[in-house]
């Protein structure tokens, strides 16, 4: 059972020092109680006492990682019900399901088109982590020969899908490098899975007919000894499938039921008939509250707007996405190229800087610290007004870079451009287009 802010207190060192970020031990007690705070902000705490407080600061839902490369993912985790009450920090993870009967000629051109399932957005590689293996005949070797081959040949990670024994033991032996999720562990091979899972020190995840029928399976699961579980309730409606993820983060979230504190396995795969549908249930299953989606394929016009959707979802809402404050070049610019300036607004710049690639026009673009607002948002709040911007300009070492004197400001910022030339002496200031689109055509006529 989680420990009180008075009984944490007493197992803290009681120096008040200040270095978690508090003004006292007391304080900092009552954020670890509240899930506010983390263990391992306090340098000063006891081994002893850290044990006692495991389950205090652990969060109530349980972090599981999942996979190895640079696909490999965090599920769980999760302190809050709502995103503006706290980021959400692991993403639900993505996974298309095969079966064990495919061709492997079939299997190896499904990896190599999945594979290109890579989308540059805002800086970032946004792409699907996870295959589901599952298991259709019983036929242990044909299980390990494509989990061989998706972990060896291919970046993913591996959902092993079968309720047989000694077919996950096939599946584990060539595939446990790469630290697949085993699913799942029921009632009727709860003791085989679970100690198959602990020896081989894999995530299993855990199905049962119900959310209520989850918790003596988790239960026992966890009295053997096993931490990282994956829940599933066994619901494949798509109303009772949201239903139960629901109750599910509730229970752990607000009731404190250990229990149900670890992430869920959602499969919109078993729920439509199309990957249409699939793709819309997997829509609603990643805004709540699923850790996994599985589908039956992955297409491009189906997995890119998932894709977006949880990057919306999983990215702190009080602090924008930014790129550093600089000059930037694009197209190999020279000492007679225009320069452009606009703010760190990540998806600002992304556009911006690929507008001016597209025009083919070498240019320097500067980019300055705005606090991640946008043009307008930005010069509405004063954070990107003519005195600023005109001294970034002197500081930021352009003037070492060109010949002229001209600086093409945005033209939803028109209104800085005189305060812009009182700053920068002997600079023309030219007013650029409004929108990002024209910038090609804007840089072509002149």
């Amino acid at each position: 059972m989680a420990l009180t802010g008075i009984q944490i207190f007493k197992l803290l060192p009681k120096t008040n020092c200040k270095e978690c970020g508090v003004p006292t031990c007391l304080a900092f007690a009552m954020n670890l109680a509240s899930s506010k705070a983390e263990l391992d902000s306090c340098p000063y705490v006891s081994e002893e006492a850290r044990e006692k407080l495991a389950e205090a600061s652990a969060p109530p839902i349980r972090p599981v990682a999942i996979g190895k490369g640079v696909r490999a993912m965090t599920s769980g985790g999760e302190t809050v019900l709502y995103r503006h009450e706290k980021t959400f920090f692991n993403k639900t993870g993505l996974a298309a399901m095969v079966e064990s009967s495919i061709p492997v000629a079939d299997l190896k051109a499904k990896l190599i088109i999945w594979n290109a399932f890579q989308f540059e957005r805002v800086g970032l590689n946004l792409r699907p982590e996870l295959v589901a293996l599952k298991d259709v005949n019983g036929d242990k070797a044909a299980f390990a020969e494509k989990a061989k081959l998706i972990a060896e040949t291919s970046e993913f990670n591996l959902v092993l899908m079968t309720d047989n024994v000694d077919v996950m033991k096939a599946g584990i032996e060539v595939s446990k490098f790469k630290k697949p999720l085993m699913y799942a562990a029921t009632a009727a091979n709860a003791d085989a899975f679970g100690a198959l899972a602990k020896e081989n020190n894999l995530p299993l995840a855990v199905k049962a007919d119900s959310v209520e029928a989850l918790i003596p399976l988790t239960t026992k699961l966890t009295g053997m000894g096993l931490k990282d579980l994956v829940i599933d309730s066994g619901s494949r409606e798509m109303k009772k499938a949201l239903e139960d993820q629901v109750v599910i983060r509730r229970a752990a979230l607000k009731q404190g039921n250990r229990a149900l504190g670890f992430p869920t396995i959602a499969f919109p795969c078993e729920m439509a008939s199309n990957l249409d549908m699939e793709t819309l249930i997997a829509g609603m299953l990643i805004a709540k509250y699923a850790a996994i989606v599985v589908l039956s394929d992955f297409k491009g016009e189906s997995v890119f707007p998932l894709l977006l959707e949880r990057l919306n979802i999983f990215t702190d809402p009080q602090r924008p996405m930014t790129v550093t404050e600089g000059i930037y070049e694009i197209g190999n610019p020279n000492e007679n190229s225009p320069v452009l300036v606009t703010t760190n607004f990540a998806l600002t710049y992304f556009i911006v800087s690929g507008e001016i690639e597209g025009s083919r026009v070498p240019s320097w673009l500067l980019i300055k610290d705005s606090e991640g607002l946008s043009v307008m948002t930005a010069w509405a709040a004063g954070k990107f007004s003519g005195d600023d911007v005109g001294m970034f300009v002197k500081k930021c070492g352009i003037v070492d870079k060109v010949k002229h004197k001209e600086l093409i400001i945005p033209g939803y910022a028109a209104a800085i451009a005189g305060d812009v030339e009182e700053e920068l002496t002997g600079w023309t200031i030219t007013v650029g287009p409004r929108e990002a689109a024209h910038i090609p055509a804007f840089l072509k006529a002149r």
